[in-house]
């Protein structure tokens, strides 16, 4: 016998809009009641709804997501719940976003496999992403000093929360003005610190 089919879907902020991620879900086929919204970081797992959630799992369900992202930013807590939910509860899961992360029953062991290298690779790939990131912003300060810039007491420290919210802004996710009063900051700081760290991201166009 088959098991549910949930749908899980998560925003940063209650300013965010999620009704992209509820019409793939819908299309997969999750019903609505299944569903599940949330509207809070991703950088942790300490989130009231998704352990909510991860009590309800019995073996044979399936959890549905939109991309991995919406599960989590913190790809070595992604990988623990990834193990706890396909081997622990002995639930499925699916990224609608990346075909090749599917559990569902019915793959064979090569496609179980796949899936497991391809979250791996994942989680090694966001880390030096963010490695890189980091690097680049560090040398382009450093550039800059060299050629004489100074950098005023307009460079406010963004709380942890910035990155989220400025890859969100970039994906279309939400509006500067909301990601600001999120940050504490006004919308002309928080475009222009986003917009730095999305070219040192290697961002090219904001999704509309």
């Amino acid at each position: 016998m088959s098991g549910i089919m949930y749908g899980y879907a998560r925003v940063s902020t209650r300013t965010q809009n999620e009704d992209r991620q509820l019409i793939a879900l819908r299309e997969f086929g999750v019903a609505a009641k299944d569903i599940v919204v949330e509207k809070q970081s991703g950088k942790n797992f300490d989130r009231p709804l998704y352990q909510a959630l991860v009590k309800l799992f019995r073996p044979g369900d399936i959890l549905v997501v939109k991309s991995i992202d919406r599960l989590g930013r913190n790809y070595d807590d992604i990988l623990e719940q990834w193990a706890y939910i396909t081997k622990t509860c002995r639930a499925a899961i699916v990224v609608l976003d990346m075909p090749l992360l599917d559990t569902r029953e019915g793959r064979d062991l090569t496609g179980t496999l796949v899936a497991d290298i391809v979250l791996q690779l994942l989680s090694y790939v966001a880390q030096t992403e963010r490695e890189f990131i980091h690097q680049r912003q560090a040398e382009g300060i450093a550039a800059a000093l060299e050629r004489g810039v100074r950098f005023g007491p307009e460079r406010i420290p963004m709380p942890e929360e910035f990155e989220e919210l400025a890859e969100d802004w970039w994906n279309g996710y939400i509006t500067a003005t909301d990601a600001g009063k999120q940050l504490g900051v006004s919308r002309k700081t928080f475009t222009r610190r986003a917009t730095e760290w999305g070219e040192a991201a290697g961002f090219t166009v904001r999704r509309q």
